[in-house]
């Protein structure tokens, strides 16, 4: 399949500009629409300060600041009490978000009397600013928090419940929302606040934790061009606010594109092949689109792009002519017409290289790495390590196709193109393995994975995941909310799973993201420090009829992945806000739990406690069990090298690559093609359109994090392979240690620290080789 693997995982940084558009896919606009109060009251300024100064505390008048304002202080004097208590954005004090409150309508006044507010906080902190932790770092948090949370709740919303409405609130209070990012990021009286403590004979005596907030909020203020002056900051703050506005489009004209995509069946011969599920949730989808008789038995059936309804169609559909219609329908999303992305790459290519330039870098790509692990030097090392590791084992997946098709039959076998390619890989899987993806449906039902998942998480790491719904408010019916709690039975973490598709509104794709961080300054109800919450968000196949969600093998590995990334979340032992959890750990390694958390969907004792069958309660027999593992590397080559042509596209269009070259971005594409993808693309291949990791996200100049990460993760887990697997014992002691030190540290510590602390050396990528099958051709 032609597209990005769908996890963006999105995170919240610090809420300077360059370390959030570095971070996490944030919203973007362009339009203002100008205050009520100036069309109401159109008297001069000074009159209406008067006015308004005039009026009872209590007059809900008070929720208007006037446009031309003397200061944002003034402004925000004139804040209602009815309007805070009218709008859920503006609440005072929660205990967890009001989701279920939250209207479009509350984003316009609720974002600008945010803002307004943290513009006088942010003024009265410069005016006071010291270069001690009490007078700068403690307040900036309050500040920073503030904004992250509420703009979270609006961000968030906009993934899940997307509408007209909300787009359009959003669309017009981005620019104020990202003007004021900058003028906190460009801050001098706060940057050389952090500079006084970084060159104080007292930094000796800081922790590891606090350096590396200073070193962050030092490096992430010049990558915000706190450095620049008059037209080159000018010019820097305007290339930001354009980049958030091309990146919000882009990712909804993906969204908008994928939706469009409609076929309806009528003709039970065109859907021969499809299984019983992917039936069902045919018919469902045509229930809702007004086909109110439709059944999985008679039709009529409507196939979507949407990921279990697509992936359904190349896996299993017969018929050679929808398969062809619906990949290309697929790889051309966003590249045509009204949402065509081209463009908005090409100016989003331009942008960034000129910012860089503003910056001092040579390119994108040295802008990205000047906050991770990796240099460009290493990265092309990498992937080219793995590239010639893939090649051959690529190449005869390839031939194995072609010779199984051959004695399968089939007309086609010797034009094998993209369509076929899944197809015929599930069929060869199927015959090799004897394993059948659909039959093992049955055996993982959601509910049975979560309870295997959460006891896999007490073995390892001493945790008990309790449900909590009914404690906070959701935005659907679908969310289930859970309280994550230690040895001694008291709450750690929370956090929210939103687990089924919903094309109509939610994002595709699967990602965690933060709400609340684990923050000693935001302590609440007694508690030593803010306990962080979370949320998963995955878009699987929801249950159909009255049956429970039954998941591919893949969807319970991508739940096991983001909920790795939510443990580092929630399991941290940080106090300091800014390095809690995810938060200031280098985007390169921030996959590593995440990824480990996949490798025991294959340990035999984990795999045969979530995998019983939701009618029957049988455990799936050992025997399969036996050829799933067989089958784990089922053509490595082919899909390592997939990644590889992804992060090296990525790579080249921020380094090498001329936007205001001849070459086009496809061009690009086919070229490192050629060397990373057996068969060719289609010449209309225009999955850069629909590339939201590094066009709309955070892994521009950054897709290869997943190869980066995938060597740490894979070398973690060979710890527990060499302690054991089957040694209850070790495997635990193991896992504590993994806590102690990869989920604890959180952005405390470097990550190579944090790995040698866990691991007892630097990470090394033979594991990673060994458990794709992939180590003798690197050898």
């Amino acid at each position: 399949m032609a597209h990005a693997r769908p996890r963006p995982r999105r995170r919240q940084q610090h809420i300077h500009v360059a370390a959030a558009a570095a971070a996490m896919l944030l919203l973007s606009f362009t339009a203002r629409l100008p205050l009520a109060v100036s069309a109401r009251l159109p008297s001069p300024p000074t009159t209406r300060l008067l006015l308004l100064a005039a009026l009872p505390p209590s007059s809900p008048l008070r929720a208007f600041c006037p446009r031309e304002r003397p200061s944002p202080a003034t402004c925000a004097a004139f804040s209602s009490p009815a309007m805070a208590a009218d709008n859920p954005l503006l609440a005072a004090d929660f205990d967890f978000p009001p989701f279920d409150r939250v209207e479009p309508s509350h984003v316009r006044p609720g974002i600008r009397e945010l803002l307004t507010r943290l513009e006088g906080e942010l003024e009265e902190l410069e005016k006071g600013v010291e270069p001690s932790w009490g007078k700068l770092v403690e307040p900036l948090e309050r500040v920073t928090d503030r904004l992250e949370v509420i703009w979270g709740m609006v961000d968030h919303l906009k993934a899940v419940k997307d509408s007209a409405d909300l787009r359009a609130a959003v669309e017009e209070v981005q620019p104020d929302k990202v003007k004021f990012q900058l003028r906190l990021g460009q801050s001098k009286p706060i940057y050389q606040a952090f500079q006084a403590i970084r060159n104080s004979s007292d930094w000796d005596s800081l922790t590891d934790a606090r350096k590396r907030v200073v070193e962050a909020q030092i490096k992430e203020a010049v990558l915000s061009g706190v450095a620049l002056e008059d037209e080159q900051r000018e010019k820097f703050n305007q290339i930001e606010q354009e980049l958030e506005k091309l990146s919000q489009k882009f990712s909804e004209n993906v969204l908008d594109a994928t939706k469009k995509f409609e076929k309806l069946i009528t003709d039970k011969k065109e859907i021969d092949g499809l299984p019983a599920t992917a039936l069902g949730l045919a018919a469902q989808t045509a229930v809702s689109k007004g086909h109110e008789n439709a059944t999985a038995e008679n039709g009529p059936w409507v196939i979507t792009l949407d990921a279990p309804s697509y992936i359904a169609v190349m896996q299993h559909a017969r018929s050679r002519a929808l398969r062809e219609e619906v990949y290309r329908a697929y790889l051309t999303r966003a590249s045509s017409g009204e949402l065509d992305n081209t463009d908005i790459i090409a100016k989003i290519l331009k942008l960034r290289l000129e910012k860089a330039k503003i910056l001092g870098y040579k390119n994108y790509a040295e802008v990205s790495m000047a906050q991770k692990m990796a240099t460009v030097e290493r990265v092309e090392e990498l992937l080219e390590k793995l590239r010639a590791a893939s090649w051959d084992h690529a190449v005869k997946d390839m031939e194995d196709l072609k010779i199984f098709a051959k004695d399968s039959g089939s007309p086609d076998a010797t034009d094998l193109t993209h369509w076929d390619l899944t197809f015929w890989s599930e069929r060869l899987r199927e015959s090799k393995y004897d394993i059948n993806e659909e039959a093992l449906r049955p055996y993982f039902a959601l509910p049975k994975v979560m309870d295997g998942l959460f006891t896999l998480a007490n073995k390892l790491f001493g945790v008990n995941v309790e449900p909590a719904d009914g404690l906070a408010p959701v935005w659907h019916s679908d969310v289930k909310f859970y309280c994550v709690k230690d040895s001694s039975n008291s709450p750690v973490a929370y956090f929210y799973f939103d687990p089924y598709s919903r094309p109509s509104e939610k994002r595709g794709g699967a990602w965690m993201n933060v709400v609340f961080s684990r923050s000693r300054v935001l302590a609440r109800n007694g508690l030593p420090a803010r306990l962080p919450v979370a949320h998963m968000v995955c878009n699987q196949t929801p249950p159909v009829g009255d049956k429970p969600s039954l998941m591919t093998f893949r969807e319970v590995e991508t739940v096991f992945h983001e909920f790795g990334h939510a443990l580092q979340h929630m399991l941290t032992k940080q106090d300091e806000g800014y390095v809690a959890g995810i938060r200031g750990v280098e985007w390169d390694a921030v996959e590593l739990p995440s990824q480990f958390m996949e490798n025991w969907c294959y340990h035999k004792d984990t795999l045969l406690s979530i995998a019983k069958h939701y009618e029957t309660g049988e455990t799936l027999p050992e025997e399969i069990y036996a050829k799933l593992v067989a089958a784990k590397n089922f053509r490595a080559g082919t899909f390592s090298l997939r990644q590889i042509r992804f992060a090296s596209v990525d790579m080249e269009l921020h380094t090498t690559y001329d936007p205001y070259g001849s070459l086009s971005i496809y061009d690009v594409d086919r070229r490192v093609a050629e060397r990373t993808q057996v068969l060719a693309p289609l010449p209309e291949d225009r999955f850069l359109c629909s590339f939201s990791h590094i066009f709309a996200g955070g892994y521009a100049a950054g897709y290869y994090s997943y190869k980066w990460a995938e060597v740490l993760s894979a070398d973690a887990f060979s710890a527990f392979e060499d302690a054991g697997l089957d040694n209850e014992k070790a495997i635990e002691e193991t896992g504590r240690r993994f806590r102690d030190t990869v989920l604890a540290l959180g952005g405390g510590k470097s990550p190579l620290e944090v790995f040698v602390s866990f691991r007892g050396r630097e990470p090394s990528p033979e594991p990673l080789l060994r458990h794709n099958g992939l180590l003798p051709v690197a050898a």
